[in-house]
């Protein structure tokens, strides 16, 4: 293991950011084998942890925006001397050009474990500086759009905003969380950050501070009434939801908006049963002449709260989702793992084998399909096979699972699509990316063609992720070989 001290340059990584690991394997990599030996990497992670069989891929645009300002300042060369690096590496990134292909899916597409999210064709310096620059935008994006998901789903329809600004950590995090929720469903957020750069709906109400300032609960929700009228939105919860906040809020809805042509849009509860709270909420409002105005609950919800609440009837609105939608907990743990290099035109398939199986890895640069029945829309599987294969949509085809080869289906009728698409073409931008709301519509009719048996929150339904047959192949050919070398070993 290297180590050392790090001396301070203003202008050091103020771009972008690197792990020693792969800084130290590009500058080993390339005086050895220059820009001659290009790699392919993939991007996957191996197991979908709580997030209930799949994910929401997430986080393309820091992506781009990292590999895009990919470039090494007099600064940056001068730390790296210190550091001992090679001088032809360093002399290399003078001239710094960046050649990668990068395929990624798009945001937004549900995919699932064991899959290649990314994959990265080019130099294979440039492929291992680059693990970082992809790794992290995408691990905390599509952990939060994964739950956002999730709590779509349990809400059966009902809004959920996103309220993580307070609670995230960090700036970007809060920035990055938002747009995240929203890719994975959520209406709206509160982050005015993120709603002025990706123009995301917001929402605002008031909070128990609020209320606090004032000498009595009434003259608090008169005075916000009067200065928020088109969007009134009250919490009930400083003192007695029921006894206090309810009365009040309705008192100050008459005396204050209905007189002045306006009407209330909403009440927030924040403690309590908020089950049993919202059902007596939901009455009372109606019986007062105000069906209209909306319940909204938060309190650290997430989907299994929600779900239950709705199971025991409760009549929210919508619910307001910050910690446990934004926490660093919801980060996925990707890989990223070289499966070929090339030399002289020769491609070479590689693989990783493990003590842990759920680390070993798929060989070869690989495309990734996806089938869909032709009547129903549904995905029935998705498929990996190697870069010059196509799937022929006129004949049946046979899936098999991998590692279990005599569970078979054969996929008739279907439509075959191809998920990797372009991003960046020899260190190029590929296409302009699609618009926010674009991306989060087509989230939620990708997440719409997975049968209800895969969408559920425990034990979910195993989704079929098969391998071609030349795939498979090229895998038990490569297992076999090393066995082998090591029993000769």
């Amino acid at each position: 293991m290297i180590s050392g001290v790090m001396s301070l340059h203003n202008d050091i990584f103020n771009k972008t950011v690197f792990d020693f690991c792969e800084l130290f394997m590009a500058g080993s990599c390339y005086p050895v084998q220059g820009n001659d030996t290009e790699a392919c990497f993939e991007v996957y992670c191996n197991n979908a942890g709580e997030n209930g069989g799949f994910f929401i891929f997430a986080g393309l645009n820091r992506l781009i925006e990292n590999i895009s300002r990919l470039n090494f300042s007099d600064g940056d060369i001068c730390y790296f001397r210190e550091l001992g690096l090679d001088p032809a590496f360093l002399d290399y990134l003078k001239n710094f050009r960046l050649n990668l292909d990068i395929w990624s899916v798009p945001e937004g597409t549900p995919v699932f474990p064991g899959e290649p999210v990314i994959k990265i064709w080019g130099p294979a310096a440039q492929a291992q500086l680059a693990e970082t620059l992809i790794l992290l935008p995408i691990s905390y994006q599509t952990g939060v759009a994964t739950k956002a998901n999730r709590l779509v789903r349990a809400a059966g329809g009902r809004q959920i905003i996103e309220t993580g600004a307070k609670r995230a950590p960090g700036g970007e995090a809060a920035l990055c969380g938002a747009r995240a929720a929203f890719i994975g469903g959520a209406s709206a957020t509160t982050c005015v950050n993120a709603a002025r750069e990706y123009n995301i709906p917001y929402t605002a109400g008031m909070n128990s501070g609020f209320v606090q300032l004032f000498d009595n609960e009434r003259e608090a929700f008169a005075a916000f009434a009067r200065k928020n009228p088109e969007n009134c939105v009250l919490i009930l919860d400083t003192y007695d939801t029921l006894k206090s906040g309810l009365e009040n809020a309705i008192d100050v809805f008459n005396a204050e908006l209905i007189p002045r042509g306006f009407r209330p849009k909403g009440v927030r509860i924040d403690s309590g049963d908020l089950a049993y709270l919202s059902k007596k909420i939901r009455r009372r409002l109606n019986d007062a002449g105000f069906p209209d105005c909306a319940v909204i609950a938060s309190n650290a919800l997430d989907e299994y709260i929600i779900k239950d609440m709705l199971l025991h009837g409760a009549r929210v609105d919508s619910f307001m989702a910050g910690r446990k939608l934004v926490s660093p907990s919801q980060n996925c743990n990707f890989s990223y793992k070289i499966t070929a290099v090339k030399k002289d035109d020769a491609v070479t398939p590689k693989i990783k084998l493990s003590g842990n199986v759920a680390k070993n890895t798929a060989p070869c640069a690989k495309l990734l399909w996806r089938l869909f029945d032709r009547e129903t829309g549904k995905a029935i599987a998705d498929l990996l096979t190697l870069e010059d294969e196509t799937v022929d949509e006129s004949v049946p085809y046979q899936l098999f699972d991998p590692d279990f080869t005599w569970k078979r289906k054969t996929a008739e009728n279907f439509i075959a699509r191809q998920l990797l698409k372009p991003v960046f073409k020899n260190g190029e931008l590929a296409a302009a990316p699609p618009g926010l709301a674009d991306i989060r519509a087509y989230c939620l009719q990708q997440v719409d063609s997975l049968w209800e048996e895969v969408l559920r929150f425990e034990y979910p339904h195993d989704y079929y992720v098969d391998y071609s047959q030349r795939l498979w192949d090229e895998r038990t050919k490569l297992i076999h070989h090393l066995q082998c070398a090591l029993d000769d070993g």
